[in-house]
């Protein structure tokens, strides 16, 4: 299908219908390369769905032990150099709790971000063939049988390593779990109806939110923070198809983020913006459907549009 670039969102799309959810059960995977990931690429998403009756399940390819500890607090903590892996697990059951979704562990190693040039370590998730790494996301997707899958496009949403083979599994087991002549150990066939890319930070969105703080509060440190950051958000594409309302759920996915102390500082002004601001600029957070097996609109406002009446925000629920 062709996509178009979606336009800045219109005041009226700020007016919704009640929810009302299918008889059928709605279920929705979200595939992500490292711990933390989940909470800060669509965590208000999962938030959303999840109060709505929607079953969403949450996988983490790897357990995040190579990555850098970014929070000078957390970096006093003895476990963060003694066992970084087991703290990393400990903040994952946290972020879970305040969302509430499933979650389960792929199981593979973080390659790291080594430098151009350099291969990743030897058995980590990035070395793996991607054919057997992906049997196991096929295996956990025959058993959980979601209709939706989010994961990351094909820059992996930055070329770290790991994120890009989290991209090519993904849509390897969207091409293949539903074909009983692959991984046929590995359950029971299971055909997705929808994958998306997330498209979160895109720069729409972030521009709109910089306008917007600059002239309600023009002298606020974070301006001039912006805009240093600006040239990077503006080189992001805006590509999004689907715009979900979930402007209520800001304050949860900013507590799932800071509970993954080892990555988060809790006054980090990359991620943490005034959440008033945000709602009245973009209260949505923001994909590209990537692939559909059903009839859908160019413009979404619901990932599940298409498949059985899809999710519809009424406030009998709210």
């Amino acid at each position: 299908m062709t996509v178009a670039s979606v336009p800045g969102p219109p005041r009226e799309a700020h007016v919704k219908e009640p929810m009302t959810k299918n008889e059928e059960q709605l279920r929705l995977i979200a595939v992500h390369a490292h711990p933390d990931d989940e909470s800060s690429k669509g965590a208000a998403t999962y938030a959303y769905y999840v109060e709505n009756g929607v079953e969403v399940l949450v996988v983490s390819c790897t357990g995040g032990e190579r990555g850098d500890v970014l929070n000078e607090l957390a970096a006093r903590n003895p476990r963060s150099r003694r066992d970084l892996a087991g703290m990393r697990r400990a903040e994952m059951a946290h972020a879970q709790s305040i969302i509430g979704f499933e979650h389960r562990w792929l199981g593979y190693e973080d390659s790291g971000l080594p430098p151009d040039g350099v291969a990743v370590p030897k058995g980590s998730f990035a070395d793996i063939p991607i054919e057997v790494s992906a049997e196991a996301l096929v295996r956990i997707v025959r058993e959980f049988k979601p209709q939706v899958m989010i994961t990351y496009n094909e820059q992996g949403g930055y070329p770290h390593p790991d994120h890009i083979r989290c991209h090519e599994i993904s849509m390897h087991a969207w091409e293949v779990s539903g074909d009983p002549t692959a991984y046929p150990e590995a359950g029971e066939p299971w055909e997705m109806s929808k994958v998306y890319y997330e498209s979160i930070f895109n720069a729409d969105r972030m521009l709109r939110v910089y306008e917007t703080l600059k002239a309600k509060d023009p002298d606020s440190p974070l301006v001039a923070r912006a805009e240093e950051m600006m040239d990077w958000f503006t080189r992001r594409p805006s590509d999004a198809t689907a715009r979900v309302e979930v402007g209520r759920y800001f304050e949860r996915r900013d507590e799932a983020l800071r509970a993954h102390a080892s990555q988060v500082a809790p006054d980090s002004t990359f991620f943490f913006w005034p959440n008033d601001v945000q709602r009245e600029a973009w209260p949505f957070e923001d994909y590209r459907l990537a692939a559909s097996r059903v009839p859908t609109d160019a413009i979404e406002n619901d990932l599940f549009q298409g498949i059985v009446g899809g999710v519809r925000h009424n406030g009998t629920n709210h």
